[in-house]
């Protein structure tokens, strides 16, 4: 499990695509120190497993659904990317339940600087829009955020962030057009799956 807290600014090194799959090679020297065979790696919010790691980068296998769900398909080596190793037992909750599962992905359709920060707005694909909230939670390229507004139906998230998110992630250098990767809240999809299952009662349980 991890956070959404970015702990590294990495970058792609290698993207080798196969007949229905990919590897993609990262450097991270934070990430990587230590790594092992096997270890999970979150990468612009995508959970990957370590195949290979030697020095500062490391390998992972990317399969075809993860592709076909996120924007490490479109990968190039040299692209900065968010690193997050996954929270320790004993470690700070900084951010909220990220699983590293992204959803989809959105499109960056404005950016409206500030004094000493910048408003970020998403389009999000509407079967992934009712599970986001105002004040709510978001995961945008692996980074834990706070829905500021919700417009246009609604599909369009806005979120504020701080020079510190600018300067330490992927989402200080997102233009308009660019694709984000997207995790909701996965409470949000317990509750409706809960919501929508019938209730079982003594007369559904079948009989030992």
């Amino acid at each position: 499990m991890f956070t959404g807290i970015v702990e590294e600014l990495g970058q792609v090194v290698e993207l080798v695509p196969g007949a229905d799959s990919a590897r993609v090679t990262v450097r991270g020297p934070l990430v990587t120190s230590d790594a092992v065979k096997g270890a999970s790696i979150a990468v612009n919010g995508v959970c990957l497993t370590v195949v290979e790691q030697t020095g500062d980068t490391f390998t992972a296998d990317v399969m075809a659904e993860t592709l076909r769900r996120t924007s490490l398909r479109t990968a190039t080596p040299g692209a900065p990317v968010n690193l997050e190793r996954p929270l320790q037992a004993d470690g700070r909750f900084g951010g909220h339940v990220v699983q590293g599962h992204v959803d989809g992905t959105g499109t960056v359709v404005e950016r409206v600087p500030g004094d000493h920060w910048e408003l970020v707005r998403v389009e999000v694909p509407a079967e992934l829009a009712r599970y986001v909230v105002a004040k709510g939670s978001i995961t945008l390229d692996g980074v834990s955020l706070t829905v500021a507004e919700l417009t246009d139906g609604p599909t369009v998230v806005t979120v504020s962030l701080i020079p510190e998110t600018l300067a330490r992630t992927t989402l200080g250098h997102r233009a308009v057009g660019d694709p984000v990767n997207i995790e909701v809240d996965v409470l949000a999809k317990y509750v409706e799956r809960l919501a929508a299952a019938p209730a079982i009662t003594e007369e559904t349980v079948a009989p030992r």
